[in-house]
């Protein structure tokens, strides 16, 4: 069976996407089949990704959201996952410059620039924010894990963001690992996720923690503006907080096409 896929990217994020609202590759691509999924997501016997999504139709909604992790297995909200989904559904005609789909978490707001290459999307509310030892524990749509350090720039981000998301507190579910660093525009992060099992160019749900729990940190509260710079570009999250509460929640930056392509499944 041939497959049209499609590469995008958002900040060095990358994502194999597929159109399936004619709902034809249920077979091929589920929860049964990982390997399947593992396979295009590699970078050296396949198309090479961080991910897989499935843009597919769902009533009430401009379309449903169904994202696998490289490991090819269900995922958590992946929020530079969401705005490529978004930019695809822009290039293929779904949407035009807002969009309300579903996600593995719920419902997302999302608008996008008529250029189609920059996304704005809504992330979940967060109503509180746990510690372990110094380290902030929260979950915008995926559960994170927000350390402060110092020479980020040289840190060994696979060693220790593995070490953390396998030690006995977070094996079993597993946890992603995000380092940060204050710099001149805002924050340096650096980001071990769980299901690709390494370091990414970007986290979106990741870089979106450590802005509320930084704001938490120093204290802030009111609209937030915090720019962050990861190792495949700049993104910026906008938030109200109260002093208790998060909201109004955007992830903002680039979600570009890279190519697309057939793949023989």
């Amino acid at each position: 069976m041939k497959t049209k896929f499609y590469k995008y990217q958002g900040a060095g994020n990358d994502f194999v996407l597929v159109d399936n609202r004619p709902d034809s590759y249920r077979d091929y691509f589920d929860h049964q089949n990982p390997d399947r999924i593992a396979k295009i997501c590699d970078r050296r016997f396949g198309v090479g990704a961080d991910g897989m999504m499935f843009l597919q139709s769902h009533e009430g909604f401009d379309f449903e959201m169904v994202y696998y992790n490289a490991d090819g297995r269900p995922s958590s909200m992946c929020g530079n996952g969401g705005r490529c989904i978004v930019a695809f559904a822009k290039m293929l005609g779904v949407i035009d410059t807002e969009t309300n789909f579903l996600a593995v978490d719920g419902p997302h707001y999302a608008k996008i620039a008529e250029s189609g290459d920059w996304v704005s999307l809504q992330m979940i509310n967060v109503d509180h924010i746990t510690r372990d030892g110094e380290a902030y524990v929260l979950n915008t749509g995926s559960p994170h894990y927000v350390a402060l350090t110092t020479g980020l720039a040289n840190k060994d981000v696979y060693h220790d963001g593995h070490a953390i998301r396998n030690n006995p507190t977070y094996k079993a579910q597993g946890i992603n690992v995000n380092f940060v660093e204050p710099d001149a525009d805002g924050y340096f992060v650096r980001t071990f996720e769980r299901g690709v099992e390494n370091e990414t160019y970007a986290c979106g749900t990741g870089v979106t923690a450590v802005a509320l729990a930084m704001a938490q940190h120093n204290q802030q509260t009111g609209h937030i503006v915090t720019p962050i710079n990861v190792l495949g570009g700049n993104l910026s999250i906008c938030f109200n907080y109260d002093g208790a509460r998060f909201t109004d929640i955007y992830l903002e930056g680039p979600a570009v096409k890279v190519f697309e392509g057939v793949l023989e499944v």
